[in-house]
């Protein structure tokens, strides 16, 4: 790699707005030019190579874990990097979009961390990118507030969580910058404006540049992302090694790669974790052409199946023979105001949190600052004083290729209220994901790109192998449309159905809603509001 290629040119052709220049200034465009110049075609030969693989895994090619990386998986003297400062504690960690309101409720909630999300949590606006940039830089220089259309006001405390970033994947584009005449990789974007702006004032806060990594697919793609955070720290003057990231192990094709993506990424490895709603998409897309891998109702398909058993117990296992976090997955539930619904919802909740601590996980996630304590009591409960549990090994676990792909046991049709449930929950995220959110309280959750990427899909998969007609659930989709124009008189409700119609009832199956949905209706949508 070649760590000082010429920059390309960067153009804006996103809509001025309110403070944009304090982000989008000539020396940020220029850093996110270097980058771009440095690995644009690395990432699009990547992507070559994720297409290709997922034509041989359709077309049978068995799945396993590499033979040539089994010298890095036997290698026991090699560990990740430390923790650094502000990432040792992390026994409950908060997501969200970096919108003002939730920027200051997640920092006060008394989680350790706040994963910053400008993928699944955000509709990807041009409004959207940048004030979520301004937030951040704000938040880190305590001057931010908000007030809300009723007059609450919102401000910062003192005991605050370190913020994570989570930048969009490598498949992403950010069609509002431009080098040369084509779009920037949003992933860059997201990053590079967030580290120029930021890396120096973290540093000076006592924490640093820190990242969440989705999507990743394989460690050829974990070794693209430390090669862009040693030229970005060559580029700003930052010493090697400040950059710590923690990778979200949502594909099924890099749950077969953990050691070797946390090698590839050691010098700057924050640890996994297990993002259970994408690796079940991932799963469902990657194997939808089977039917022995048809999934009954979401709602069905729990952390105790057997296959996500194995998943999580080799990440735990992974992690901690490398010194490195293991962090759980999400609960979505949003506290609601039915007291016998919500204490149902926080049990549940609660349940999954302790086993996660039982299992060696040090710390999880949750998407409302209201689950934060009952996160907390389950991890507090098995680490007491100590800061995390990475002494426990886990050298009783042994997770087979076979285990990872053993859905049988929980396989099945679905039921007709799943049937129903996915087309109402896909489309009303897909209408508030078009009017600018990317986080939206559904049914009692908090669901936002991939718990939608899961709807649609199984909806594709059913249809696909005969368990419902696409017949029965376009009238499923009519019976939805109405419903949804009578809860809201601005519901996008026809371009909200054509997404849904494209993404899980054509022949094809579209890798993910967003890269289409993005071009042919978010990108045009806010062109013609400029």
């Amino acid at each position: 790699m070649s760590t000082h290629a010429l920059p390309r040119r960067v153009q804006v052709l996103g809509a001025p707005g309110d403070r944009h220049e304090e982000i989008l200034t000539p020396e940020a465009l220029e850093f996110i030019g270097r980058l771009d110049a440095a690995f644009r075609e690395r990432r699009v030969e990547l992507l070559k190579e994720r297409r290709r693989r997922s034509a041989n895994l359709a077309s049978g090619t068995p799945l396993d874990f590499s033979v040539a990386t089994s010298p890095v998986r036997g290698d026991p003297q090699w560990r990740v990097a430390p923790p650094a400062p502000g990432l040792t504690d992390r026994r409950v960690e908060i997501t969200g979009p970096p919108d003002r309101r939730m920027t200051i409720n997640a920092l006060n909630s008394g989680a350790r961390v706040w994963m910053a999300d400008f993928e699944d949590a955000t509709a990807p606006t041009w409004d959207n990118v940048v004030e979520g940039q301004l937030n951040l830089r704000d938040a880190i220089d305590r001057r931010i507030d908000f007030t809300s259309p009723e007059g609450k006001e919102y401000r910062l405390g003192q005991d605050l969580a370190t913020i994570m970033v989570r930048p969009r994947g490598w498949h992403l584009l950010e069609e509002h910058l431009e080098c040369d005449g084509r779009p920037v990789p949003a992933s860059l974007v997201d990053f590079g404006l967030y580290f120029f702006h930021c890396s120096q004032r973290q540093i000076d806060a006592g924490h640093g540049p820190y990242f969440y990594l989705p999507k990743l697919e394989n460690r050829y793609e974990a070794r693209l992302w430390n090669d862009v955070f040693v030229l970005a720290q060559e580029l700003l003057g930052i010493p090697r090694g400040t950059v710590r990231a923690t990778v979200l192990i949502e594909t099924i094709t890099a749950a077969f790669e953990m050691e070797e993506i946390l090698y590839e990424l050691r010098e700057h490895s924050a640890g996994l974790n297990a993002g259970r709603w994408d690796y079940l998409f991932s799963l469902i897309k990657t194997f939808a052409h089977r039917t022995d891998f048809l999934l009954p109702d979401r709602a069905e398909v729990t952390m105790t199946a057997p296959f996500l058993r194995a998943y999580t117990e080799l990440l735990v296992r992974t992690c901690h023979k490398r010194g490195a976090h293991a962090i759980g997955g999400m609960s979505a539930h949003v506290p609601g105001k039915d007291a016998t619904a919500n204490e149902a919802a926080l049990a549940r909740v609660r349940l999954d949190k302790e086993r996660e601590a039982e299992d060696g996980f040090d710390g999880s996630w949750v998407a409302h600052p209201g689950l934060v304590p009952v996160c907390r009591d389950a991890f507090d409960a098995v680490l007491g004083d100590r800061p995390h549990q990475l002494h426990r090994t886990r050298d009783d676990v042994a997770v087979q290729a076979s285990d990872l792909l053993s859905v049988r046991r929980i396989s099945g049709p679905p039921t007709p209220e799943g049937i129903r449930v996915n087309v109402a929950v896909a489309l009303r995220y897909f209408d508030a994901w078009l009017r600018g959110h990317g986080a939206v309280a559904l049914y009692g959750l908090m669901e936002d790109a991939a718990t939608a990427e899961i709807a649609r899909v199984q909806l594709w998969q059913w249809v696909r192998h005969r368990a419902i007609t696409r017949e029965d659930v376009l009238g499923l989709l009519d019976t939805e449309c109405a419903a949804l124009a009578g809860e809201r008189p601005d519901a996008l409700v026809t371009e909200a159905r054509q997404i849904l119609e494209e993404t899980a009832l054509g022949l094809t199956l579209p890798s993910f809603f967003t890269a289409g949905a993005y071009t042919r209706h978010l990108v045009r949508r806010t062109e013609a509001r400029s």
